[in-house]
């Protein structure tokens, strides 16, 4: 049988050994399969390891066996796990983008983490000069402090065209992922994107949380987004912390 794996999250001295602590607006059974993923892809869960058995991992993670089935369910139908009946679990290390965070390409340094995010503000902007994809030229601009597990990981700043949102966006109304927002709420989803890469400084915005490495050179990733009809539907700017945070592409 595999080691067991403790996923590294905070906790308390009153939280079990290896305890999942909620800390996202997703339901738990998400949250756990979403968690999963990003450790398979990271290397952290090997392909074609098995997993240890059902009732054992809920335990170990503090949830009812029902949630955990729940996760692994979607993992199975993302192509990242195999489930042999009578035999167990097992990784599948595939290329896939199919998971809420399929597209996001941060992690810990040590590999993986679960994010979630804070949003700073949400604005309601009109001919930005430098963007040219709405056709009526009106954007809104989230701009959101990223976390992986409960570590200050990124800032991010997301231009969406104000064309697509029915009603005015506000900040109640996100989720811990964009993309899944989009695709529940606003009817389209992200289908590629184009990431460029450097190095910058952090926006003055940045949260106290990050404290003095506000004023040092971070990762910075441009992305443009495109959704399933081939329209530019988002552009957005990412700052991570490179002392806890590095981003990853993967290919096979």
């Amino acid at each position: 049988m595999a080691a067991k794996r403790t996923f590294r999250q905070t906790r308390t001295d009153a939280t079990p050994e290896g305890a999942i602590t909620k800390r996202s607006r997703l339901p738990l059974h998400i949250e756990i399969s979403e968690m999963l993923a990003r450790e398979i892809k990271a290397g952290v869960l090997l392909d074609g390891e098995k997993l240890e058995p059902e009732r054992a991992m809920a335990e170990r993670l503090g949830i009812a066996v029902g949630t955990l089935r729940k996760a692994l369910a979607e993992l199975n139908d993302a192509g990242l796990l195999e489930r042999v009946q009578g035999s167990g679990n097992y990784v599948r290390n595939i290329d896939t983008t199919n998971t809420i965070y399929g597209f996001f390409r941060l992690e810990l340094i040590s590999g993986g983490g679960l994010p979630s995010a804070k949003t700073v503000s949400v604005d309601h902007v009109k001919d930005n000069e430098q963007l040219k994809f709405s056709k009526h030229g009106e954007y809104y601009c989230i701009r959101r402090h990223r976390l992986l597990n409960e570590t200050n990981a990124a800032v991010e700043e997301v231009w969406l065209d104000a064309d697509l949102v029915g009603q005015p966006l506000s900040e109640l109304d996100l989720s811990d992922s964009l993309y899944q927002y989009y695709k529940e709420e606003l009817g389209f989803w992200i289908a590629r994107v184009e990431d460029s890469l450097g190095v910058a400084a952090p926006p003055s915005w940045v949260p106290d949380a990050f404290g003095a490495k506000a004023d040092s050179q971070w990762g910075y990733v441009e992305r443009r987004s495109w959704d399933q009809h081939n329209r530019q539907v988002e552009f957005s700017k990412t700052w991570f912390d490179p002392a806890t945070t590095r981003y990853v592409a993967r290919w096979k």
